[in-house]
């Protein structure tokens, strides 16, 4: 079969997956192109090294098995890293035509790229490529590159990221934004919103708006973390509303984080939460142990230092939390290599972490300690709270639990919801619905609620 009749075969091939994945889907990761064949192979181009991983460990197989169908014959795929095709763009989800001239305009030169200069607001070190993905982010980091690729683009505009302390927000917001100074002139803004904030406030007090607002509503890419610091300052939500406004109309990305779901932020203009919400919007789950696992093999490789897997397994089963907190367990481990000048054994390991491989949050109330003494109390085993029966002995209680986490502990609905099975943000606003629904109707209830939030207090000192 001559090669020709091979691009014929590729090109079938993708319509018919077009049509079983979606537009989205597809737009998200098939953006390969037919560079050659042989008889025993097909090359494949993909636009980078993070692309070209992630298309292995998702697509290879399913994407050989469509291409046996069609011609009778395995036929392995070889991708490769195409440079020239980082500058193309994807192909674009239905109905997202309108994507922003000045994006796709302001290409650098490939002979620029290798002596650009990193951005001066973004880490270098927070790309795709030291991104893990896992089961608990893998569609926020699909969600994150089709930005990246593609800027500007209705269906991913804004994009909002959302999630506890530590599973990677910044970073992954951060990979956008350094992907696309890499590939082209575009002006981004990354900015914390307390920065965003000060920065109005101080404006106002200057009297130099104008100034403040030709800087961000004049941008091509801007990036905002932690927008629940904009709960309860009016102002400021107002000046980002206009913001968004001006940007959104010109088909500028947008990108924010924020700690919970923008329809659980308090005091926040239902105008600019109606905004942040209609594009789209992605969680980051707590990882499992083998994304852990793989995330602590991914951060030991700049360091010239050897820990073994028996020392990664053993944090990777103790730390079950965050990021955040693996990194600075591993970080100990690297300071007590560079110090000591002594290799980390698993006994060294263990010792050293021992602070680390204790209750995540340093206050004394805990998720478990309301578990436990709310599963007491109704003659219940913790695993009754996180299983999945819901006969009636055993649902209010776990309502319940979920109720006094949310009220005595700073814990997110997402971080609540995964203590309990794994259950999503959704069902533990409605458990808490539940309850002061039951707690309106009995005052009685209330009492005896009031009394069992006391008894955990108590016994949370003590712990």
């Amino acid at each position: 079969m001559a090669s020709g009749d091979y691009d014929i075969i590729w090109k079938e091939t993708m319509n018919q997956i077009r049509e079983e994945l979606g537009e989205q889907e597809f737009a998200m990761w098939f953006n390969l192109e037919y560079l050659d064949a042989s008889e025993n192979e097909l090359t494949i181009g993909v636009p980078s090294t993070f692309y070209q991983d992630q298309v292995r460990q998702r697509y290879q197989l399913y994407i050989e098995n469509k291409i046996r169908e069609l011609i009778g014959k395995n036929l392995p795929i070889n991708f490769i890293v195409n440079t020239r095709q980082m500058e193309k763009a994807p192909a674009l989800p239905a109905g997202s035509e309108k994507t922003s001239t000045s994006t796709m305009t302001k290409s650098v030169s490939s002979t620029n790229k290798e002596s650009k200069k990193p951005h001066s607001q973004l880490r270098e070190d927070y790309t795709f490529n030291t991104y893990v993905i896992g089961d608990n982010n893998h569609f926020a980091a699909n969600a994150a590159l089709a930005v990246a690729l593609n800027p500007g683009t209705t269906a991913y505009n804004p994009l909002l990221i959302y999630g506890g302390v530590g599973l990677g927000k910044t970073h992954l917001m951060q990979a956008i934004g350094n992907e696309i100074h890499k590939k082209s002139e575009n002006k981004i803004i990354y900015i914390t919103a307390e920065t965003f904030t000060n920065e109005f406030i101080q404006a106002v007090r200057e009297n130099n708006t104008a100034t403040f607002k030709n800087k961000y509503r004049f941008v091509d890419i801007l990036l905002i973390d932690d927008i629940h610091f904009l709960q309860n300052k009016k102002e400021t939500q107002e000046e980002l509303f206009n913001t968004f406004n001006a940007l959104y109309d010109a088909n500028k990305q947008m990108v924010f984080t924020c700690d919970r779901p923008v329809s659980e932020l308090k005091d926040f203009n239902d105008r600019l939460q109606n905004r942040v919400g209609r594009g789209l919007n992605v969680d980051l789950q707590i990882p499992k142990y083998e994304t852990r696992f793989a995330i602590l093999k991914k951060k030991i490789e700049p360091y010239n230092i050897n820990i073994s897997d028996e020392v990664i397994e053993l944090i990777s089963r103790n730390i079950s939390t965050n990021i955040r907190d693996l990194e600075s367990a591993l970080n100990k481990l690297v300071a007590y290599t560079d110090i000591i000048k002594k290799p980390v054994t698993l006994e060294i390991a263990q010792e050293q972490l021992r602070d680390n491989f204790m209750s995540p949050k340093q206050s004394n109330l805990s998720i478990e300690i309301i578990q436990r003494e709310v599963a007491d109390y109704y003659g219940l085993s913790l695993g009754d709270l996180k299983g999945k029966k819901r006969t009636q002995r055993i649902v209010f209680p776990r309502q319940l639990a979920m109720y006094i986490s949310r009220k005595l502990t700073d814990y997110s609905t997402i971080e609540i919801g995964q203590s309990f099975g794994g259950r999503d943000h959704a069902t533990v606003i409605h458990s808490c619905d539940k309850i002061e629904g039951i707690i309106r109707a009995d005052p009685k209830v209330e009492s005896k609620i009031q009394n069992i939030m006391n008894i955990i207090k108590t016994h949370g000192v003590k712990s």
